[in-house]
């Protein structure tokens, strides 16, 4: 994925599982929660009580998709 495709609130996938939900977007990051058991929500707004921010950069984009990814 590119940087440019990337909005707070989408969701996205690195790998086949692993599922992501953007909290923000920075000029050249991005910053998700993995979703687990339906947590956090999509109507959901940080703080999380459960749930750690990851920032992915420039490096991370070409791992994550809008599909799953078959291993």
């Amino acid at each position: 994925m590119e940087h440019s495709e990337f909005e707070i609130g989408m969701t996205f996938y690195s790998g086949a599982t692993t599922f992501w939900r953007c909290t923000d977007v920075g000029s050249r990051t991005i910053v998700a929660v993995e979703v687990k058991g339906g947590y956090p929500a999509p109507n959901q707004a940080p703080p999380f009580t459960d749930a750690v921010e990851i920032v992915f950069d420039e490096y991370d984009f070409g791992g994550l998709s809008r599909q799953p990814i078959p291993d």
